[in-house]
Formats: structure tokens, sequence, C-alpha cells
């Protein structure tokens, strides 16, 4: 079973009926979705609600025929549980989400729901964060040379607008935003790097996410079992 599949699987366990439900971005999360509409269409689950975390997972949502559950966050008062993936994940939970653009709405549902898991495949453990990518920072289009210049000359390594395969010029988020792939020139610890940097006039948001705030971490291995912590 491809482990991502695994992880998205066994998330389930923690979906209730009578749930309004974080859908994260990414392919794993997507499985998940994949994996929770046929729960629904089956009977097991009824009377869910589903937030999307970025017009990806909004458009799956009505593809998948589950429109007519879906909700935006005025019209809610609460989120139950939220599944998302994950770039990376340390020991101690931190992440590092955003590779695919979506961190501020993400952030936004993942920090508000009342239970907060993540579904990973176990390429996406690492020792510290950040490792294999970069920290997505989505920043205020105008204002984005300002925190390129800020990131570099406070915090060292490099800063790099983040361009589109899919048209010209630069990513633009959900927001209407650009994006920043930031690299530290040494390590940051990710807690505090979450604090500092969202501090920088200009920014939105930044892709790392305190471990606090994760409830717990499935994580699918190549032979189709889980492992969570």
């Amino acid at each position: 079973m491809d482990p991502k599949l695994a992880a998205a699987k066994a998330a389930l366990k923690y979906v209730r009926s009578g749930y309004v439900i974080g859908v994260g971005s990414g392919s794993t999360a997507l499985m998940f979705l994949s994996e929770l509409a046929e729960n629904i269409e089956g009977g097991g689950l009824t009377d869910v609600k589903l937030i999307a975390t970025s017009t990806e997972t909004e458009y799956e949502i009505v593809k998948l025929g589950l429109g007519e559950l879906l909700r935006y966050p005025w019209q809610v008062d609460h989120v139950d549980v939220a599944i998302d993936g994950a770039d990376e994940v340390d020991k101690d939970k931190n992440l590092v989400k955003g590779g695919g653009g979506a961190l501020t709405r993400e952030k936004i549902i993942d920090y508000w729901a009342s239970e907060f898991i993540v579904i990973v495949d176990e390429s996406k453990l690492v020792d510290k964060i950040p490792s294999k990518h970069p920290i997505p920072v989505e920043v205020v289009p105008y204002a984005w040379p300002l925190v390129k210049a800020r990131l570099e000359r406070d915090y060292g390594g490099s800063a790099e607008l983040r361009y589109s395969s899919g048209k010209r010029g630069p990513v633009i988020t959900d927001n209407g935003n650009y994006i920043i792939d930031y690299r530290p020139g040494s390590g940051i610890e990710p807690r505090e790097g979450e604090r500092v940097i969202k501090c920088i006039p200009g920014v939105v948001e930044v892709g790392l996410f305190n471990g606090l705030k994760v409830s717990r971490v499935i994580v699918g291995k190549q032979d189709g079992s889980v492992n969570e912590f």
C-alpha cells in the first residue's frame, strides 16, 4: 500500500459523525479526502461539514460530489478536527508546510481545530527543521523585496521569490500574495522562527508550524503499516 494512503486511512478513526472537519491541501491530504468521501457516501459518517484550506481542496470537495457539505469559516463557530499533510516533520512535531502555497489558510484552520492531525509518509521525517525544504513565507507583494532583505540580513542564508511553472511571473497565493522560499544560513529554532519571521512587516504568514499545536502525527510506512506519535 502507498504509505501516504496508509496514513490517510488511519486518520479516518479520528473523525466522527456531526464533526466540522478541516481538510488540508496537498497529495496526502487529498487522499484522506477521497477516503472520507467513500465513508460518507457509504453511510459511515453523517451530518459532517467540510472546511477547505485551499481553493485546490475546495475544487476536490466539489469534484467528489460533496459540495453541499462545504462551509467557510464564517459559517461555523468551531472546527472539531483538521487533517493535513506536511513537507517536513521533526521529533517534536514541528512542521514545515507551504510547498503548495496554501500555508496561510492551512494555519488558520489547523490552529483553530480542537484536534490537529498531521498525515505524512516516512520520507517527511527529519532530524531538524528546515532540512530538505525551504521555509515558505507568504508576503504582501508590495513588501517582498524588503522581507527578502530582512531575512537575509538578520538570519543569513538565501530568500528567493517563488516563480510559477504554469504561468509567467511570481506564484500568486489564494489570498493574492507572493511566496518567498527562505533557506536560513544556519539552524533556526522552529518555534522562535515562526514568531520572529511573522513579526517582519509585510509578512502574512510563515510555513513553520508549532509542534505544540499538533495533536498527533500519523506516519505511513512502505509496508502499509503506520506509526503515530
